[in-house]
């Protein structure tokens, strides 16, 4: 499923929103997010990545990462944002 037309840029703002305050807070400095930056590369660390889930599923209502299904873990910012569209749709 695909999030809808709408849906899809508010989920990608919220992200991107969360990622560079995140980033800011924990005085990393984030490369500019586009779909193809891995979050290895980004500039955040994994607590950075636990902190923008736990903030995102505080904002959206959306946890993709807490359903026991088995789950491809996001490799680049594009796959991050993708999985939380289609837990939106």
């Amino acid at each position: 499923m695909q999030a809808d037309s709408d849906t899809a840029p508010a989920i990608r703002d919220a992200i991107t929103a969360t990622f560079t305050q995140v980033a800011e807070e924990q005085g990393k400095t984030l490369l500019p997010l586009t779909d193809d930056l891995a979050l290895m590369d980004s500039g955040l660390d994994s607590l950075c990545i636990a902190i923008i889930v736990a903030r995102l599923d505080d904002e959206l209502g959306l946890d993709p990462f807490s359903s026991g299904d088995d789950m491809i873990l996001p490799v680049t910012v594009g796959d991050f944002i993708k999985i939380y569209e289609n837990a939106s749709a």
